[in-house]
């Protein structure tokens, strides 16, 4: 439960929660790039 705090700065609840953002933002990425057939840069239209 304590390692599920909300908690900010450099701390290991703050590590785990930025780890698990990071880990639902690749699933997005790669299940948009698998639908569409062109990658994350090709769909913001930056090239």
């Amino acid at each position: 439960a304590e390692r599920n705090a909300w908690k900010f700065g450099f701390t290991p609840q703050a590590e785990i929660w930025n780890g698990r953002f990071a880990m639902i933002g690749f699933t997005v990425a790669l299940i948009l790039e698998l639908l569409s057939g062109q990658g994350i840069v090709d769909l913001s239209g930056l090239f």
